[in-house]
């Protein structure tokens, strides 16, 4: 089934919703080409960036080449993808001889995974901006990084501010509508309110609700680092000396980002590459069963390695493209549902033997206990509740 991100996607300047500004702004730089020759497009994930530069491709009737960022490692590898494209004609272009052409772009899609550890990459992507003979379209989450102080003075800048909750809201409808699909209203509300400004995560949570979907099941996304980044840049690039601290940046159990890996191998990986990364979770998985069962915390940094690392590395090469990742929506369930238990139990055993009862009264009695323990510190001390223990009673 495809993904209604990129089922409606923007077509056109029409379809680009709370962004009249930057809309107006690309075609200003369009007519204006190659006064600049390079455009770089920036704002928080979601709002727009790439859609806006395919959306004048068709509304313009150009080529459109589009490069992923993380793809261009170092100079030799720009110099080699990039450096041909942009001096080379369209197959569709005029006989003019002109020295500019305007009947194709090259986008640069997320220059940001353009890290400090690239060797020429920057450099070298300042220098094709030069030379090239085709506008340069490069989008950016934030262009702000000193890394792109030289960048900047290249290319002329726009930014796509956060798409308001209400233009969210409508664009949730429309779909619904075309989709023939029925949602509460609340739910649909929840969704626009919770994306806070990132359209294309609200639609994919549009996506995978259901009729058995609750309010409190859509949570509050971490702007910072959400799991879908660190999913991409496990998938798609190759390791370097940043991926291990990916799910550092997560607020996030490892066992949870377990389950999202497992969910969306099959979405990147095939062949001998689905082999070595499934080869991997299976290696994290005995190190995370061993860490239940013995409590041996030391091995957590050998489930984090092959999750990440292990993960990352089965393939050869980076990997170009757009994926939607799903997010494991029933296994979730059923684990969230299992941490609960865990910790239900934990607490009433622990209970039953400070007032000398039964587990199983303590279990049939367990909400009753629950307010009792609840807030009360020196009840919680005699216990030894741990921290999530002590965050369970709270919800």
């Amino acid at each position: 089934m495809m993904p209604l991100c990129e089922k409606y996607r923007a077509s056109c300047f029409a379809d680009i919703k709370g962004q009249d500004l930057a809309v107006d702004r690309i075609k200003i730089f369009m007519q204006n080409f190659p006064k600049r020759k390079a455009l770089i497009i920036h704002g928080p994930t979601g709002t727009g960036k790439t859609s806006l530069v395919y959306a004048l491709a068709s509304e313009t009737n150009c080529e459109i080449l589009e490069i992923n960022a993380s793809d261009l490692r170092n100079k030799e590898e720009v110099d080699k993808v990039m450096g041909p494209a942009s001096q080379q004609k369209s197959l569709f272009a005029d006989s003019s001889k002109t020295q500019f052409f305007k009947n194709k772009v090259l986008l640069i899609d997320e220059v940001d995974g353009l890290t400090t550890d690239d060797r020429g990459g920057l450099p070298e992507l300042i220098r094709l901006i030069e030379e090239t003979k085709f506008p340069m379209l490069i989008t950016a989450n934030n262009i702000w990084d000193k890394k792109f102080n030289d960048l900047r003075k290249k290319a002329e800048l726009i930014e796509l501010k956060e798409v308001s909750y209400n233009i969210i809201l409508d664009i949730l409808k429309e779909i619904l509508r075309k989709e023939n699909k029925v949602v509460s209203e609340d739910l649909i509300k929840n969704i626009a309110i919770k994306s806070k400004g990132d359209v294309r995560a609200a639609i994919n949570d549009l996506q995978t609700i259901d009729k058995e979907t609750l309010i409190q099941d859509v949570h509050e996304r971490d702007k910072e680092e959400k799991i879908f980044n660190v999913l991409k840049n496990i998938f798609k690039q190759v390791p370097n000396s940043e991926t291990l601290g990916l799910y550092d940046k997560l607020n996030m159990p490892l066992d949870e980002v377990f389950l999202w890996i497992e969910e969306n191998i099959p979405k990147e990986y095939s062949g001998k590459e689905l082999y070595n990364a499934f080869d991997a979770l299976s290696r994290a998985d005995v190190f995370r069963g061993r860490i239940h069962r013995q409590q041996h915390w030391r091995f957590l940094v050998y489930e984090n390695f092959l999750l990440s690392y292990g993960i990352s590395a089965a393939k050869q090469k980076n990997k170009t493209g757009f994926t939607s990742y799903e997010k494991p929506s029933r296994i979730l369930k059923i684990w969230m549902i299992n941490q609960k238990q865990i910790y239900k139990k934990s607490i009433a055993e622990k209970y039953c033997q400070m007032v000398h009862i039964g587990k199983k009264r303590a279990m049939q009695d367990f909400g009753l206990i629950k307010q009792i323990i609840r807030g009360k510190d020196e009840t919680i001390k005699k216990l030894d509740l741990s921290e999530e223990e002590v965050e369970f009673l709270k919800n």
